[in-house]
């Protein structure tokens, strides 16, 4: 009776450490899966602004604080993973961006570097569909870092990056504008004509019409510069584009020899502004070119007045 009590005894006891284990295995199981999910849960929550999801959305919103969340966002990324092709085309796109608003010039040249040298790398592991958007930024990258730094040598790399991105298949309205002053910056008169044009079935503005009549007058083609130059002239309300028109206008004539019209148009700028420095440089010329060479020295010095450092009439001060 002893012995078969402790045999039940046994098969109680090993049957309740089964049933523990058992229910120890499945507490082990859902806390672990629970921990997990939670995990994951906070992950999403607290850092998906890292995520490539939220790099679109907040880039699509278009404003600084968006492109500021994208920047913070793709730089975060890089920082795991310095090759995330992703996150270095954004971190370009974006500090481009921040660079165009920036006012501190300083700190504008430092964001277009940043995103020149993300974009560069972006190229290189990208996709197919993608790489002609990041040739196009990067061409609008160098077109700005042309504006704004002190040393103009990157205006051979916004016509690299824009045609390729053109000849990729990619369309923006401002391409043929950004190709027509580059090729104007490079000396490349046809070209920024036929690029100018192309800008001119976009959208027709003042300050285009001059730049084409600009290169036209670099190109020996005056009396096609003069149409663009009476265009400008009907629509423009910008004071100081029309004063440079009339100096233009004024220095195509003068070359033509009608020096009569060429000392209205000098005249018509000095009317409203006597410190005018291209109109007296203009009227220098003029007078230097009908033999008299005493007014036309004495309109290169008040151009010098006001203006110390005009390379043309400190030119013609040097020559006669």
């Amino acid at each position: 009776m002893k012995a078969r009590y402790g045999l039940d005894l046994f098969y109680y006891k090993r049957k309740t450490f089964v049933i523990k284990f058992i229910i120890a295995s499945f507490a082990i199981v859902f806390v672990t899966l629970f921990s997990f999910i939670f995990i994951k849960f906070i992950g999403n929550k607290f850092f998906k602004l890292d995520s490539v999801d939220s790099m679109y959305k907040n880039w699509s919103l278009h404003t600084e604080e968006g492109y500021k969340s994208v920047y913070n966002s793709a730089s975060r990324i890089l920082d795991e993973n310095p090759y995330h092709n992703a996150a270095l085309a954004f971190l370009g796109y974006s500090s481009f961006m921040l660079a165009e608003s920036e006012t501190d010039n300083i700190k504008s040249q430092e964001l277009l570097d940043k995103s020149i040298f993300s974009l560069r790398k972006a190229m290189h592991g990208c996709k197919k569909d993608t790489l002609p958007q990041i040739q196009y930024m990067l061409g609008r990258a160098y077109f700005y870092k042309n504006k704004v730094s002190a040393y103009h040598y990157y205006a051979d790399l916004v016509v690299k990056y824009l045609s390729l991105a053109v000849s990729n298949g990619y369309k923006s309205a401002d391409i043929p504008l950004l190709l027509g002053l580059s090729y104007a910056s490079l000396g490349e008169t046809d070209e920024s004509i036929a690029a100018f044009t192309e800008a001119l079935l976009v959208r027709e503005t003042d300050t285009l019409l001059f730049n084409i009549a600009k290169q036209y007058c670099n190109n020996g083609q005056e009396s096609v510069a003069k149409q663009y130059l009476v265009r400008v002239m009907k629509i423009s309300q910008n004071e100081d584009l029309l004063d440079d028109s009339h100096i233009l206008l004024g220095q195509i004539y003068t070359s033509e020899g009608n020096f009569s019209d060429a000392e209205k148009e000098f005249n018509s700028i000095l009317e409203k502004n006597q410190n005018s420095a291209d109109a007296h440089y203009g009227l220098g010329v003029l007078y230097e070119k009908k033999g008299d060479n005493i007014k036309a020295r004495s309109e290169w010095r008040k151009c010098l007045k006001i203006q110390f450092n005009h390379k043309g009439a400190l030119k013609k001060m040097s020559e006669l």
